[in-house]
């Protein structure tokens, strides 16, 4: 348990350049409280305790602003970054060395019975305001981008961007975990600039055909 704590402790001094020390992050992150409120809710949850385990689960929301249900499974070193609005569903699946920012929520799609919230494979990182919902997997070093709304299964090492959420193929290289949230890869521009580049070689050999009509 302890090796635990320390890791959740750990994993925010090595990704976040604002912590300075483990106290400062013991005392004052709210991501790492949340997680560890959700360890000892999640143990509650297994016996079968669901009413006390809700009950902290709630409590730690009011408190952290961060809703993780209780039955969610979370492996080690997760890294909730500011955490204010992330929203985690009762048959989720969280790997190792996952991170996950602000205004995230990775739901469910309806009413649905069994397995309805996603899977999140290992180095999987989720940025802001970004939505994965359903019953999917998100493969191993899958990066989605800052609002970005997921329904589909994510390769892994891949980048996903847009609504809805559109996988950019990154050549079979592995993914840094770290996101530029600024230069992310956008396919509907670059759509639209294959676009306009087919019109205007069409411009160019309409003029071509109308002069060679005039001849």
């Amino acid at each position: 348990m302890f090796k635990t704590l320390k890791n959740d402790i750990d994993v925010v001094l090595e990704r976040d350049p604002a912590a300075r020390n483990r106290l400062e992050v013991f005392i004052n992150y709210s991501g790492v409280h949340a997680i560890w409120n959700h360890r000892f809710a999640h143990w509650l949850w297994k016996k079968r305790l669901y009413f006390i385990a809700r009950f902290i689960s709630q409590v730690s929301r009011f408190i952290t602003g961060i809703e993780i249900h209780p039955g969610a499974k979370i492996g080690q070193r997760l890294f909730i970054d500011h955490g204010m609005g992330v929203v985690i569903g009762e048959t989720c699946e969280i790997g190792d060395n996952v991170t996950i920012f602000q205004g995230v929520t990775l739901g469910g799609t309806g009413k649905e019975k069994g397995k309805r919230h996603p899977t999140l494979e290992d180095d999987v990182l989720i940025a802001t305001g970004a939505k994965v919902l359903g019953s999917m997997r998100i493969g191993k070093g899958a990066r989605i981008g800052a609002g970005a709304v997921v329904l589909k299964e994510v390769p892994p090492n891949s980048t996903v961007v847009g609504i809805p959420g559109r996988v950019v193929i990154q050549d079979g290289v592995k993914v840094s975990h770290d996101l530029d949230h600024i230069n992310l890869p956008d396919p509907i521009s670059d759509k639209f600039k294959e676009l306009e580049v087919e019109i205007l070689e069409l411009k160019k050999e309409l003029t071509e055909l109308k002069r060679e009509k005039v001849n």
